[in-house]
């Protein structure tokens, strides 16, 4: 299921402005999202990580950010993307540590 290699010094993508997700990933609903907004941020992540494919992985999530909002993300996205993530990168799971 994972789609990035094994690091997350791949994940450049955008830290601010609107981003607008493919129909491949956003079939329905919201499909632009203003990074600049935390809720609207949060929920184009939760849909990348659980939607995308390798490329859309890499070009619409940026590490930092992810990083950032890992411990209130992890609470958000399936039991399966969670344990996939946090095995892949330990840092994940440290950002989940370092929360709490």
């Amino acid at each position: 299921m994972l789609r990035v290699g094994g690091s997350l010094e791949k994940l450049a993508g955008p830290r601010h402005g609107v981003v607008e997700l493919p129909l491949h990933v956003a079939w329905s609903g919201l499909r632009a999202y203003d990074l600049d907004r935390p809720r609207l941020r949060m929920g184009l992540y939760r849909t990348v990580l659980a939607e995308g494919q390798h490329e859309d992985l890499v070009t619409l999530l940026n590490r930092d950010l992810l990083l950032a909002q890992w411990p209130v993300l992890r609470t958000l996205v399936s039991r399966h993307v969670r344990q996939v993530w946090e095995e892949a990168f330990p840092e994940l799971a440290s950002a989940k540590s370092a929360a709490a």
